[in-house]
């Protein structure tokens, strides 16, 4: 079967400028199709969410996975899926219906999907039940059960132990999904699926990729296993990355500042088998902005595979954040059995943050017409020994006035904020009750002028 599944996830959705994250690459693979006959149902989403274009893409992505399985099962795209597999049609909105049977023809299957009209709620868990009624409980043909959704369950029964049971019996379970306008709970699809998760659930936010995600694990279901893999996974270049990355198959090594090659001999060739590698990358950027993980990923096996592994992305936020007032010691309350009521004396709680607050009025005198004025305001604050602390400083325009001959300007509200934890003539920062003084200077000049050099 191929490639049956690659995944790409990251372990965080937000990070800070220098913030880390752990990326992890997920391959599965499995048994050709040819010697290992499988019959696969496909569940698909029609409820009113899916209207428009997302419907339409989803269509051709399922019509393109039957005539991959068509051509791949006995060589011939010749409208007859070949070497004992099937495919069925489940799709669902308030309820779900078998729109087609398990069969063999393309010419039943293409119908089927191509009939569909969105509409209506989501109802997952009569999905899954209507799916596992189409397999032969007696076959030995391997079963999957392929789920596309794009929303949350909103009608019928929980889907979750219906899921659970279809594994018990043996099917593997694919889950593929767009986040639509209802959003998606990607936990709940990684309890739908096969574990392990990142090898059998796979997100999209564009509703454009989903042809591409059909076609690609409809070609890697039809293959045999993979060898000879290599992988160069080239990320964004404004991460490095951190440590050795680790793998549970084959090796991986750094190459360069931004590169990992991973390589492994062989997968799936017998059974269904996984792999992944892990590694930590962390921001070497200073602009803030959703950032992508991967730059590129080059992938080669022997047998052709098609991969395509998503590309995460994170938002990383590098403006300056400052957190003057820390979250306060909680007190324990305890309240016994059976009581109602309890009167507790806490400890003395103290104000924070406290400070306060200078505004200067002034008198600029003598202020010719038709000239702005450029003023500085200095302010000092002056402890027991006479010793002088900056305390801030503020320039200001001042418009020109249009009277007809000069005339004193009063500048109001000029306000400096003084934190007490700056007070220089007292320890207790959590009290305004000392003295504080200050000094305060002025300069002040005419911007315009008549001279001209």
């Amino acid at each position: 079967m191929g490639i049956t599944s690659s995944n790409r996830q990251i372990n965080v959705n937000q990070i800070n400028c220098d913030g880390s994250i752990k990326v992890t690459m997920a391959l599965s693979a499995a048994p050709d199709i040819l010697s290992n006959p499988t019959d696969i149902v496909l569940i698909l989403d029609k409820s009113g969410s899916m209207a428009g274009i997302p419907f339409e893409n989803m269509k051709n992505g399922a019509n393109t996975f039957i005539d991959i399985i068509d051509k791949s099962t006995d060589s011939n795209q010749d409208g007859n899926i070949g070497s004992g597999s099937h495919i069925g049609i489940v799709s669902f909105s308030d309820v779900a219906e078998i729109n087609s049977q398990l069969t063999t023809s393309v010419s039943d299957l293409k119908p089927a999907v191509n009939s569909l009209n969105s509409g209506g709620f989501t109802n997952h868990g009569d999905a899954f039940e209507k799916a596992m009624e189409i397999f032969n409980p007696l076959s030995q043909n391997k079963k999957i059960i392929i789920m596309f959704t794009d929303g949350k369950t909103t009608v019928g029964i929980d889907p979750t132990p219906i899921a659970e049971n279809a594994k018990s019996m043996g099917i593997t379970i694919y889950c593929i999904g767009l986040m639509g306008s209802n959003g998606i709970d990607i936990n709940i699809l990684n309890q739908w699926a096969t574990d392990p998760d990142i090898s059998h659930v796979v997100v999209t936010p564009n509703s454009e990729d989903l042809e591409e995600l059909f076609a690609e694990l409809a070609s890697n279901i039809s293959k045999t296993g993979a060898t000879n893999i290599f992988i160069e996974e080239t990320i964004n270049p404004n991460f490095i990355i951190t440590g050795i990355p680790t793998t549970t198959k084959g090796t991986a090594i750094i190459s360069g500042d931004n590169k990992i090659k991973w390589q492994i001999g062989n997968l799936g060739v017998t059974e269904n088998e996984s792999a992944f590698l892990e590694y930590f990358i962390k921001h070497n950027n200073y602009n803030s902005g959703l950032k992508q993980v991967s730059q590129s990923t080059k992938y080669y096996d022997k047998e052709g595979n098609k991969v395509i592994f998503p590309n995460p992305s994170v938002l990383v936020n590098c403006d300056v954040i400052v957190n003057p007032e820390p979250c306060p010691v909680a007190n324990n309350i305890k309240i016994n059995e059976c009581k109602d009521f309890v009167s507790v004396n806490m400890d003395n709680v103290i104000m924070e943050s406290l400070g306060r607050i200078v505004e200067l009025n002034l008198k600029i005198k003598n202020v010719c017409p038709k000239k702005r004025i450029a003023l500085a305001v200095i302010l000092k604050e002056i402890d027991k020994l006479g010793n002088e602390y900056q305390r801030g400083l503020k320039t200001i325009t001042i418009p020109a006035h249009n009277y007809p001959m000069c005339k004193d300007v009063i500048v109001k509200n000029i306000r400096f904020v003084l934190p007490e934890d700056l007070n220089v003539n007292s320890t207790n920062s959590n009290s305004i009750c000392s003295e504080r003084n200050f000094k305060a200077s002025f300069i002040a000049n005419y911007i315009d002028s008549d001279f001209k050099c």
